[in-house]
């Protein structure tokens, strides 16, 4: 269960981050041992440009796929009737996403050092995504930027019409408009210990 379902039995959720970070970590390794080292500068590069770049990309997907067009946004409400569920993109979904969608297109375009130092920084990027949706409505002590990020994520489960569509940064949300209102009725779900009507917590922003 997992590998092709939606919704992930325990052991299926935990083969899944494990083999996410197999996947990052043969990825860097393949890059370091083979790569021209007269490009590995240029490479580097690549592989961050990749990791920022997934903010974007998690904004896009989320706004415009998950709460946009079927299936994605039937699959997606599921999540949102029930927070607490392991329910997460089936893992052949995703990795055929990374290959056909990244990995393939820019290899054709450059090089294999380039198609996979972005495909790293991509992977890099959305294995931050995923440990910190976990942690939003899994993880129950939080810091600063954890509890920042459970405001953020609560906001956007229980706001109509739906805000706050970035998890790992709130940076596109401000840009695009869709940060929501600066105060919403509280609604706070069992998993976030901060409350949607209660301002966030001060210090320094995202």
């Amino acid at each position: 269960m997992g590998l092709l379902t939606l919704e992930h039995s325990k052991a299926a959720y935990r083969a899944d981050f494990a083999l996410h970070g197999m996947a990052m970590l043969g990825l860097a390794g393949w890059l370091i041992g083979a790569s021209p080292r007269e490009e590995r500068l240029e490479l580097m590069c690549v592989a961050l440009i990749g990791l920022l770049g997934w903010t974007a990309v998690e904004y896009v997907l989320h706004r415009f796929l998950l709460h946009g067009l079927r299936p994605f946004r039937d699959w997606h409400a599921q999540h949102h009737q029930r927070p607490k569920a392991l329910i997460y993109a089936p893992t052949v979904l995703i990795a055929l996403c990374f290959a056909a969608g990244v990995a393939l297109p820019a290899w054709a375009v450059f090089n294999e050092w380039v198609a996979g130092a972005l495909t790293l920084g991509l992977l890099c990027g959305y294995g931050i995504y995923s440990v910190t949706h976990h942690a939003t409505h899994h993880w129950h002590g939080a810091g600063l930027w954890l509890k920042r990020r459970k405001h953020w994520h609560a906001v956007h489960h229980h706001q109509v019409p739906p805000a706050c569509y970035g998890v790992t940064t709130q940076i596109w949300d401000h840009v695009f408009g869709t940060q929501g209102p600066s105060r919403a009725v509280d609604a706070s779900p069992s998993w976030s210990r901060c409350a949607i009507g209660a301002s966030p917590p001060t210090g320094r922003a995202d």
